[in-house]
């Protein structure tokens, strides 16, 4: 999320004239940063770049100060970026077939890492298990390096991750890459086949990035701000950095931005249930 906050934030001092201050606040899965732009003003001059975090978020934790539909106006969608589900060469599953076949024929053995409790990765790999209906054993790092060393060595015998943070080792033989878990097939690996192409039909698991402002931010301030970053997101040099970057840009209307949100929520809500997690 960061190289797009830095990226974009440049683009759009140099549109309204004015720096644009990029604040991290990481921790409890992305809670903490969201709290305080909730209380920011609703003046246009606070925005927060949210993402799918922020959807998981509103069903992992239970006692939450804000909340995501109310508290926020959404501004557009940003950009997606597609996971990809990845196999240490040892692993006889050379397919998703495979890998299901596999996971059926050896209940509980087949383990994954994720770069913690909660994330993207092992949400991913929970509503794997949850539509293909095997049981995999789902195995937490501290942060997407350790989980992917943990791939690497043989540790784990599965991933899924980020495309941009496992290509590099996938390119290398390194480990295998399956699927991309978004719905369509990327231009970084178009041979790959998505994972509802390759035989778990329907599944999709994309990390995406979007704008909002606190709520009650006036209607033509948001407006504006729609106009100005799809502008900005329509500009060659931003298309290509963002896609070297393992990313590809997707706008939207406020309206667009706000009916996917819901449905995200509703979707990973229905995940977390099914594998009785929680974080507080």
């Amino acid at each position: 999320m960061d190289p797009i906050a830095r990226l974009l934030s440049q683009k759009f001092s140099e549109s309204f004239g004015q720096q644009l201050v990029v604040d991290n606040r990481p921790g409890a899965g992305t809670t903490i940063g969201v709290e305080i732009a909730s209380r920011a003003p609703a003046d246009g001059y606070t925005l927060l770049l949210g993402g799918i975090a922020n959807t998981i978020s509103y069903s992992l934790y239970s006692k939450l100060s804000f909340d995501l539909n109310r508290d926020f106006a959404p501004i557009t969608l940003l950009a997606t970026s597609p996971g990809v589900v990845v196999a240490h060469p040892a692993l006889p599953a050379k397919s998703i077939q495979d890998l299901v076949k596999l996971a059926k024929s050896r209940p509980g053995q087949v383990n994954y890492s994720s770069s913690g409790n909660g994330g993207f990765n092992h949400l991913a790999g929970e509503l794997f298990a949850l539509m293909s209906g095997v049981q995999l054993v789902h195995v937490p790092y501290k942060g997407g390096g350790p989980s992917m060393t943990a791939l690497l060595s043989g540790e784990v015998s599965l991933a899924f991750t980020s495309l941009p943070s496992a290509i590099g080792q996938i390119k290398a033989g390194k480990m295998r890459a399956l699927a991309v878990t978004s719905e369509q097939r990327t231009a970084s690996m178009p041979d790959l086949p998505t994972v509802s192409e390759a035989g778990v039909a329907g599944y999709e698991a994309e990390l995406w990035f979007g704008l909002m402002a606190p709520a009650r931010t006036p209607a033509d301030i948001v407006t504006r701000l729609n106009t100005e970053m799809h502008k900005i997101l329509a500009t060659p040099d931003v298309t290509d950095r963002l896609s070297n970057l393992g990313y590809r840009t997707r706008t939207s209307t406020s309206e667009e931005y706000a009916a996917f949100t819901r449905r995200e929520i509703e979707k990973w809500a229905k995940v977390i249930k099914a594998a009785k997690m929680r974080a507080d």
